[in-house]
């Protein structure tokens, strides 16, 4: 059942009002920058800084085990990344200008108009991750990377081009906030039809026109909203909702795009890869992925690329093959293809959740003692530096983990039905496969 948490007086006052949203973005700004500053200036020890603790452990536990599950792309709405370039975009911090953006507003070419430059940037950040979350100096560099990129795209580009088609972070959770049990839409789209000035798209005094560069009247998923409520402050018919609803609704009408179906192999192999790299028992794997421009380190590289881009897509199209031979389909198999990737998401998720709970628990320790000294320099701000290490209800760790994949694996099964019933192609062998990649991470894990 769907439920329109704006109907609630106190809840729609604390969205439309800009203050509390400008008062977590400054917090979350601080929290960056500081990180960024331990990572140069602090300890090289991985586990006693604060850019390695606060990104990798704290941040990452928070948006993998509940952000991304429940409340979807809540954090694209108070990310600090693309906060200053965006103030420099539109002369304004809070209140909107009355003039158009500052600077070049260039449209973003319609040819990388999709989602496969996300693809790559993510594949890219996955491939150098044993370093970049374990070396507080390379963390440091990609969130400045990052941090100026967003800031010079928004000096070229109209809106959030950053976040929309390069950022790797929104990439992962564009994709798993169709998901979620929150969304944001129109409640009457004839209502948006016969508005004439969609200052929910083109702004007004109220706001600005939406910085994802989508008409909320159209809006059916929740892959390109990045919930910065500005839709909601502009509409002059109240018309704009965010709702509770059941899990995964925008996963009952199947993906037709490729790249949205090559972000869920990328997904799903690289939480795969993890696994095995962090948590697995081959040494000479982690290794090869810690060696950096070592000959070891290329075959990594081969191997990771082979897995996710050819393997894993090649297993699946076999399996959806055969699932149009069993059913006699007249549909493409590149339709079919597309469609059954849908069903992939929730499966990639939970193997997300399942190895964030080991990462996480196991050094969640690291948190309180970087609180109190987050250089590394002998400081003990809060009398917790001397903490010792020691993993996190770890008893539990096994049967958490078992749950998550076979609830993810059921999720996943009825997915792949309704993805079924729409292309009219059996989902049985669809379901095989996913159930191999199941018991295949199970293995990795535990």
């Amino acid at each position: 059942m769907h439920c329109e948490l704006t109907r609630f007086p106190l809840i729609k006052a604390l969205l439309k009002n800009r203050w509390p949203q400008l008062l977590i973005w400054i917090v979350m700004l601080v929290g960056f920058l500081f990180a960024i500053l331990s990572g140069f200036f602090g300890t090289p020890v991985g586990n006693r800084n604060f850019g390695i603790v606060f990104v990798w452990i704290a941040w990452w536990a928070v948006l993998i085990l509940v952000s991304v599950p429940v409340f979807g792309r809540g954090w694209c709405s108070v990310c600090p990344i693309p906060l200053p370039g965006e103030w420099l975009q539109r002369g304004a911090i809070m209140n909107p200008p009355g003039n158009k953006p500052k600077w070049y507003n260039l449209r973003w070419p319609n040819k990388l108009r999709n989602i496969w430059l996300q693809n790559l940037t993510f594949t890219l950040v996955a491939l150098f991750s044993s370093v970049i979350l374990t070396t507080p100096k390379v963390t440091a560099i990609v969130l400045v990377a990052m941090f100026f990129l967003a800031i010079g795209m928004s000096m070229v580009f109209e809106r959030l081009t950053f976040c929309r088609y390069i950022c790797p972070v929104s990439g992962f959770i564009g994709l798993y906030a169709q998901a979620a049990p929150l969304e944001l839409r129109v409640k009457d789209k004839g209502i948006c039809l016969t508005c004439k000035d969609k200052p929910c798209y083109n702004g007004s005094l109220a706001g600005y026109g939406c910085p994802w560069d989508i008409f909320p009247g159209g809006l059916t998923k929740n892959t390109y909203c990045g919930l910065c409520m500005e839709c909601l402050r502009t509409c002059p018919y109240e018309n704009i909702a965010v709702n509770t609803r059941p899990f995964s609704d925008d996963l009952a009408k199947p993906s037709t795009r490729m790249d949205e179906a090559f972000k869920a192999f990328i997904m799903l192999g690289a939480a795969m890869i993890y696994a095995g790299v962090f948590l697995g028992p081959w040494g000479s794997l982690k290794l090869a992925a810690y060696s950096v421009g070592s000959m070891s380190w290329f075959g990594y590289l081969l191997a990771f690329l082979a897995f996710i881009f050819g393997l894993l897509p090649a297993l699946f199209l076999g399996a959806v093959w055969i699932g149009n031979k069993l059913s006699q389909a007249t549909a493409a198999l590149k339709k079919s293809f597309t469609a059954f990737a849908t069903a992939l998401v929730p499966l990639g998720l939970m193997f997300w959740v399942a190895f964030s709970l080991s990462f996480v628990l196991t050094n969640a320790a690291y948190i309180f003692s970087s609180l109190s000294d987050p250089f590394g320099w002998g400081w003990n701000l809060f009398g917790t530096a001397a903490i010792p290490w020691q993993p996190i209800l770890i008893t539990l760790l096994v049967p958490l983990q078992t749950l998550v994949l076979v609830g993810g694996l059921l999720w996943t099964a009825s997915t792949a039905r309704k993805a079924g019933s729409e292309v009219k192609v059996s989902p049985v062998p669809v379901i095989v496969f996913s159930t191999a990649a199941t018991i295949a991470m199970l293995g990795l894990l535990l």
